[in-house]
């Protein structure tokens, strides 16, 4: 087996476009690649027990802190499955893809430093493999994951997930912008499903569960809105979809405020995206021009961190 003197991997993140909390209760989701925000992992020879540097830690990756364990377990994996040792590598990651904001962080970089591995080794690697190895990690990061993250940040195709059901990728070519702004405050995912469970067993009419499963209409109707490229009906998906999840706990004063100065600024449409409670907003554009509007009428709202990138394949995903 060859070994390069260094190689990389890389790997991206991944947005929720519609179907958040309601794929708790076997509602469809999808979810969107987001290639605007890279992981990068690299390889190179290192004599010695394997070290890994990062922006959370530089050292012994045995002396990993509790909240990265998912990482070594990854990279555990990678080598056993080429029956290598683990041993005689520095590894160095470069993530631009913001930690708890729902962007699948723990995913890209189990995806980036398997890729990165198989490459210092020259071996193929191919997609099946590459998703067993990262759904094992994953489920020391989040305990029982879907597999949406894995396969989202892994490859370009949006995915239509349903719980207990096949995850199925698909095609889009919409011509039309997402933009996404970042509320700087943490997302709360556990908080957000376990304040909806609690309003639906409260609840002596199933109210909140009516609104789960509007939410879930929503998302079936948006596969076909990508598909057929309707990029104004998306927008108003999207805008429904957020009342339902205002009305259900899940969005907070910047969220609600990012999503007003979205639509203030002529987008389509614009919700929250992932637990909610913080963490990242989403807002349709017609066109780049228009992406950029929104995206400066964002960060003059207060959002800390934008990016925007093309709904057609061909462009940007």
């Amino acid at each position: 087996m060859y070994i390069m003197t260094t190689n990389i991997g890389k790997a991206h993140g991944k947005i929720i476009l519609m179907g958040e909390h309601a794929v708790v209760y076997g509602e469809p989701s999808i979810a969107l690649p987001f290639p605007a925000v890279e992981m990068i992992a690299s390889v190179s020879a290192y004599e010695g027990p394997v070290r890994l540097d990062c922006s959370y830690y530089h050292g012994i990756a045995d002396d990993m802190p509790e909240v990265l364990q998912s990482l070594k377990k990854a990279i555990e994996l990678a080598l056993e499955s080429l029956g290598q040792p683990y041993e005689n590598l520095a590894i160095n990651i470069e993530s631009a893809i913001p930690p708890e904001r729902g962007m699948g962080s723990s995913a890209a970089v189990a995806v980036a430093v398997t890729r990165a591995i198989y490459n210092y080794f020259n071996a193929d690697l191919d997609h099946g493999r590459l998703m067993h190895m990262v759904n094992i990690s994953e489920k020391i990061a989040h305990g029982n994951p879907s597999g949406l993250d894995a396969i989202t940040t892994s490859s370009l195709s949006p995915v239509y997930y349903r719980k207990g059901a096949d995850i199925i990728p698909f095609s889009l070519k919409m011509d039309a912008y997402l933009v996404v702004g970042d509320t700087g405050v943490t997302g709360q995912t556990k908080e957000a499903v376990q304040s909806i469970a609690d309003l639906i067993e409260k609840e002596a009419q199933p109210i909140s569960r009516e609104k789960i499963a509007l939410l879930g209409k929503l998302a079936n109707h948006a596969k076909g809105f990508l598909e057929r490229n309707e990029a104004k009906e998306l927008g108003e998906a999207m805008n429904q979809a957020h009342l339902l999840l205002a009305e259900l706990g899940v969005s907070n004063k910047e969220l609600d405020n990012l999503v007003s100065a979205a639509r203030a600024a002529g987008a389509l449409g614009a919700k929250l995206t992932g637990g909610g409670r913080g963490g990242c907003m989403i807002a349709l554009a017609n066109n780049q021009s228009e992406a950029e509007k929104i995206r400066l009428a964002l960060l003059n709202a207060g959002a800390v961190t934008t990016w925007m990138t093309s709904l057609n394949q061909e462009e940007g995903l």
